[in-house]
């Protein structure tokens, strides 16, 4: 038996590759982690860039608490099962009135991970109206092949190489998923999806938590990843330790270690080291 999800959401997230919304935490929580995440932009002097935008809940304790909410873990659950690993996480964050977008793309197009098992939960810690550029789906692509992408590297393009999908996208099929703040999204690794500028006067933010089940594996490089709930059988990932405190030297090394491995399988044969801002 599901225990989120009912048996009809399981069969829409099969056919549809998304579903949404659901409700993480209460307006008030995504305040408080916004705020935590803004003292921390603050401090630095401007906005969370670079690496440090990636496998943050290795970096912040209120980060690995989100990607262990349990809310999210039970939707999760019943869609990869109990055994969940957290591969990675990402900020995707759009200032007021801001020109970054992100093109139609395919997760699984550089992340090397086979069998294509993964689900993405998109939380929503600043609302995502229609006019803050919320993601948009294409219904049901995730059942088609993996096309190929190229890369532009546009400097608004919030995708790691700014990669766009080599089809003809059909913009009035696209699905909007506008979300409040402490909702979340969740969508499969093959699912075409994108998303438009920010036209409001407030941020747009968006953490985006990749979770597999154990039997997903690394095919690039070797990897790393969390354990979230249950058990992992198979050992495909080097195990990743949750930060006893923010930013602690621990987390710090765990992070640059992860880093590093992630970014060979993201960035493979183009020579960049360092993730995008």
């Amino acid at each position: 038996m599901p225990r989120t999800l009912s048996s009809a959401q399981v069969e829409a997230f099969d056919r549809d590759g998304y579903l949404f919304p659901f409700r993480a935490f209460a307006p008030e929580t995504a305040a408080s982690y916004r705020a935590r995440l803004e003292a921390f932009e603050a401090a630095e002097g401007g906005p969370i860039r670079s690496n440090m935008r990636h496998k943050v809940h290795l970096l912040f304790t209120w980060a690995n608490e989100i990607v262990r909410h349990p809310r999210i873990l039970d939707a999760v659950e019943d869609i990869i099962g109990a055994n969940i690993l957290c591969w990675s996480t990402n900020f995707f964050i759009k200032e007021a009135r801001d020109p970054g977008f992100v093109s139609w793309h395919q997760d699984s197009t550089y992340w090397g991970l086979e069998p294509p098992e993964v689900v993405t939960a998109w939380v929503a810690l600043s609302d995502a109206p229609l006019e803050a550029g919320p993601m948009k789906f294409l219904t049901g692509s995730h059942h088609l092949d993996q096309f190929a992408h190229h890369d532009t590297f546009h400097e608004h393009n919030l995708l790691s190489r700014g990669q766009v999908i080599d089809m003809a996208v059909e913009e009035e099929r696209a699905v909007d998923a506008p979300l409040k703040a402490g909702e979340f999204s969740l969508h499969h690794i093959r699912l075409v999806h994108g998303s438009e500028p920010n036209r409001t006067g407030d941020r747009r933010i968006g953490l985006a938590i990749r979770y597999i089940p154990p039997h997903v594996r690394p095919v690039k490089a070797a990897n790393s990843a969390m354990l979230v709930r249950g058990v992992d059988a198979c050992g495909h990932f080097e195990m990743e330790p949750d930060p006893a405190n923010d930013l602690d030297p621990a987390a710090l090394a765990a992070h640059e270690d992860a880093m590093k491995r992630q970014l060979g399988a993201l960035y493979e044969g183009t020579g960049v080291t360092v993730a995008r801002d």
